[in-house]
């Protein structure tokens, strides 16, 4: 019992060590990229879009051939998806203003670390939960799509964002408690367990923060 959770600690204790990382490279990243006046250069000559494209290709390759990846390659592409977040982050600084950047990415931590207690002390097997996460997650992209490219409505993005908001409450819920097991999977080396809950982790609280920026954050003039 007590090497159980000798081991459930150790994988916790990496899982937010690498999360952690992330976080950092996309916070300086993302100032760098600001104040530096790249992300105008970005934005003027229509690279942003292919930032994003690049994002979703990384975080697919992670996703999808996780388990065939060496630790090293896993870590890799934890890290250029940390960097790349970062370069497209660098946006709310323009829409923003930095205080109101700074006090909701505390309210987020708050609000992750407490979501994350909850899922950390539920004794249940939430495994349950992921039918319903991903037919949640993919309405909430549909909609944000539909939303943003034919109605164009404030009011339904501000629904949006709670609805979502929500979403990744549980999903970050869901996450902790999912890493308590995954420890005992076999068939995953354990090297780069804690790789992939980091970027579980990291995603969950991206979402929690743009979200909340979104519907309490003080935009610029």
């Amino acid at each position: 019992m007590n090497n159980e959770i000798s081991i459930e600690n150790k994988l916790f204790g990496k899982t937010f060590f690498w999360m952690f990382l992330g976080l950092l490279g996309s916070a300086i990243i993302a100032w760098y990229t600001y104040s530096s006046g790249l992300f105008l250069d970005i934005v003027l000559k229509g690279y942003f879009n292919i930032l994003l494209i690049l994002e979703l290709v990384t975080v697919l390759l992670f996703s999808f051939l996780f388990r065939k990846f060496t630790p090293t390659i896993v870590g890799i592409l934890y890290f250029l998806y940390s960097m790349l977040n970062g370069v497209t982050l660098s946006a709310i600084f323009a829409v923003f203003e930095l205080n109101s950047i700074i006090y909701l990415f505390v309210i987020s931590a708050f609000v992750f670390g407490a979501l994350g207690l909850i899922g950390y002390k539920t004794n249940q097997n939430l495994t349950s939960w992921s039918p319903y996460i991903t037919v949640f997650l993919i309405a909430g992209i549909v909609l944000s799509i539909i939303n943003l490219l034919i109605l164009k409505n404030s009011i339904i993005d501000l629904a949006l964002d709670w609805f979502i908001l929500a979403l990744f409450c549980g999903i970050t819920i869901y996450d902790i408690n999912k890493i308590k097991l995954l420890q005992n999977e076999s068939n995953i080396h354990q090297e780069k367990i804690h790789i992939y809950c980091a970027m579980q982790l990291y995603l969950d609280f991206i979402n929690i923060f743009l979200r909340i920026l979104s519907i309490f954050g003080k935009r610029k003039n």
